[in-house]
């Protein structure tokens, strides 16, 4: 008579050996990749409006363009221009959006992430590389101390629209409640 073999124990970063179905994840990245793409221009509207708002009262709204050269102050105005566009480039900027989503807070409900500070803390890092990845090169085709203003500023909005994006995604896919969900099937 044989013995069976010893059950192998798998390392700690193997996890468990089934996956669990969770609903609502595509919807969740679907509509969070829409809405980032809508927060984006929102946020860049409101950003450009109260600068030039601050400009005027400065007296100095006819002196800062990106296209300009005129340094940094025109890289954020000009970031805050880009963004404001954003949304007439959805066919690009909601599938990056998806895509960069999907492959961070769309992995967090499989991995037992429950709670809501991982999802705006990597929402937000995502949008903040996105928009201002995006805007800090297009300030830099101007100048050097235009794309930083342009990268700080596409940062700033990506950052915002970002944790908003993962708040959203957080409030549709509701792991805890799909966590604690008891399957009771029989058959």
């Amino acid at each position: 008579m044989t013995e069976a073999p010893a059950p192998v124990e798998l390392p700690g970063y193997a996890g468990p050996a089934t996956r669990r179905s969770f609903r609502r994840i595509k919807l969740g990245l679907f509509l969070s990749s829409l809405a980032a793409c809508l927060f984006v221009t929102l946020i860049g509207v409101v950003c450009t409006r109260v600068m030039m708002l601050a400009m005027g009262i400065t007296g100095t709204a006819a002196s800062y363009s990106m296209l300009s050269g005129s340094g940094f102050v025109g890289g954020m105005s000009g970031a805050f221009q880009l963004a404001s566009y954003n949304f007439f480039l959805f066919f690009i900027n909601v599938p990056a959006a998806w895509l960069a989503l999907g492959l961070s807070i769309g992995r967090f409900p499989y991995r037992g992430i429950m709670h809501r500070k991982p999802y705006l803390r990597w929402g937000s890092i995502w949008g903040a590389i996105l928009v201002g990845g995006t805007t800090g090169f297009f300030g830099t085709l101007a100048s050097i101390p235009s794309g930083i203003g342009a990268l700080i500023g596409g940062v700033f909005i990506g950052a915002i629209a970002g944790a908003l994006c993962g708040w959203l995604f957080h409030a549709i896919v509701k792991p805890a409640n799909q966590l604690a969900d008891v399957d009771v099937d029989v058959f």
